[in-house]
């Protein structure tokens, strides 16, 4: 009968070859040497001791506590190492000794995070949200389908998948209120999202032609946020407390070429784009067909669609340095929260619920999935990001 590795996966997994995002990870006999691995099935390959043990002249990119080092080295580099990691899995050295069981290493945050940014690029988001919050007015804000609507968040508090989230405590203020309240927030909301992962840095603009030179990977993000606190304070310069207390990003960044399969083209666009955001003419569709799935305590309450997002993630790099920003090894920007147009599309509670709650309860746990098309009808994996709520501190 024939031999199977006991690192074996099933077929159809979606962390096979077509996969292999990276991560951080450490063992129990040695807790203090942090460094990267590739998920491989149920299990993390250890590639930074298999490159030394063979020779290969990125193993010191590779022994590292976070990515960063890695990411900035470069396009070039990223399709090497790729390459000779599924050489190594080809020619049967991976996984060899090098598979460790998901269950038997911790996961670190992949990334040091440079800057946050967070954008509003799902349309069926936007204008659900409008509807709550503006009822008697149009639903979306007459800038909205003329550029990519952002704002800078806090990349101190971007936290690893598994982490638990403790409910902020705010400023809020009902309706009927005189004056504000202080305490625990009572509108816990989530925002599935999608978040790509600065490598190369820039010194100014990136143009749309020049996103995959400097896009490292993608992961999936959870960036809570506290309803109750954010509606008092937004006006007039936005999100402030009600989003900075946690951002949750999976453990696993999925290098952009995972997604060849996946490209797609966006939603047909309202009104003519200015230059620097116009993708009409680009060679390849800028959109990605990701399906996000969203449990809550361990049930389904919505699969949103990424292919519906108005704004690709190139439009939103282009426009977040088109001013003439910087950009930086470990830059994280998100595509705010996707929403498909069907009522079990829907990423956050203010949606799903029409803004009267249920919302998060101290306990309740969420997790985010999420999958894409990959090549010859294989699925790509982007992991998973989960966060329990703790109740608010004293």
């Amino acid at each position: 009968m024939p031999q199977h590795s006991p690192h074996a996966i099933p077929e159809g997994d979606p962390f096979g070859p077509d996969a292999l995002p990276y991560g951080v990870f450490t063992t129990p006999d040695a807790p203090d040497h942090p460094r990267i691995g590739v998920r491989h099935g149920a299990f993390v390959l250890d590639v930074a001791t298999a490159a030394a043990e063979h020779g290969s002249p990125y193993a010191d990119l590779l022994d590292q506590p976070v990515l960063n080092p890695l990411m900035a080295a470069g396009r070039p580099v990223w399709e090497a190492v790729r390459a000779e990691i599924r050489g190594l899995l080809d020619a049967g050295v991976l996984p060899g000794g090098y598979a460790r069981s998901l269950d038997e290493v911790t996961l670190h945050l992949p990334f040091e995070v440079a800057d946050y940014v967070d954008f509003y690029a799902s349309e069926h988001h936007a204008s659900n949200v409008g509807r709550i919050f503006r009822p008697d007015s149009e639903p979306l804000t007459p800038n909205w389908k003329h550029l990519p609507i952002g704002y800078h968040g806090r990349a101190g508090t971007v936290v690893v998948s598994g982490t638990d989230v403790v409910r902020p405590r705010g400023q809020r203020k009902a309706p009927s209120d005189a004056a504000p309240s202080f305490g625990p927030s009572l509108r816990l909301d989530i925002e599935a999202e999608v978040g790509f992962v600065v490598g190369t840095p820039s010194p100014g603009p990136v143009p749309l032609e020049a996103f995959r030179d400097h896009v490292f990977g993608v992961c999936l993000v959870n960036d809570w946020s506290a309803r109750d606190i954010q509606a008092w304070e937004y006006v007039p310069l936005g999100p402030f407390l009600g989003k900075s207390f946690a951002t949750s990003v999976s453990a696993w960044v999925t290098p952009l070429e995972a997604f060849d399969a996946a490209r797609t083209a966006p939603p047909s666009r309202t009104y003519p784009l200015l230059p620097y955001l116009d993708d009409s003419a680009s060679p390849e569709p800028g959109g990605l067909d990701l399906r996000l799935e969203v449990r809550i305590n361990g049930e389904v309450v919505s699969r949103p669609p990424f292919s519906a997002m108005y704004w690709t993630a190139a439009q939103q790099l282009a426009h977040m340095t088109v001013n003439g920003a910087t950009l930086r090894t470990g830059d994280l920007f998100a595509s705010g929260t996707v929403s498909g147009p069907e009522p079990d599309q829907l990423g956050c509670l203010l949606e799903l619920t029409g803004g009267k709650g249920p919302w998060l309860a101290d306990g309740d746990e969420v997790v985010i999935t999420g999958w894409a098309p990959g090549p010859d009808g294989a699925r790509v994996g982007l992991g998973e990001v989960v966060g329990r709520v703790r109740p608010a501190t004293a």
